[in-house]
């Protein structure tokens, strides 16, 4: 009985790697490119940030409190907020998120290939480009 239990275990474990369950997704890589204060506008500034999507990148759910713009430059990435239905975008693509919209899914659509996009977001001064959502 114990050698059946531990053959399940072993199973089970092998069963998971296998699937990707142990493994987290890779984690996009931002870099900022330019912050410029918008004098026309007391307050606000506009901030624009290239992200990489590793192969198999999933972005957490997540709000930006602003006015983002996303332009694909390579790969493919599907992006969803609340409401609204999944979008596959391609390189020349474009993708609008409101400032209240809660931004669900944002991911790489290839497991195998890297994507990159442009995103400019006009927003508060010093506010942060990116906030968690439980």
């Amino acid at each position: 009985m114990i050698r059946l239990k531990h053959a399940i275990a072993s199973a089970l474990v092998v069963a998971a790697a296998s699937t990707g369950a142990v493994h987290a997704a890779p984690a996009a890589i931002v870099t900022p490119l330019m912050t410029k204060p918008l004098a026309e506008y007391p307050g606000k500034e506009a901030e624009m940030i290239s992200v990489e999507y590793p192969p198999g990148a999933v972005d957490p759910v997540h709000r930006h409190h602003a006015d983002a713009f996303v332009y694909v430059v390579k790969g493919s990435i599907v992006m969803q907020v609340k409401g609204g239905e999944p979008v596959t975008l391609k390189p020349g693509q474009t993708f609008y998120e409101g400032p209240d919209d809660l931004h669900t899914v944002g991911r790489n659509a290839s497991q195998t290939r890297p994507a990159k996009f442009i995103v400019l977001l006009l927003k508060d001064k010093g506010a942060p480009v990116l906030v968690p959502e439980k």
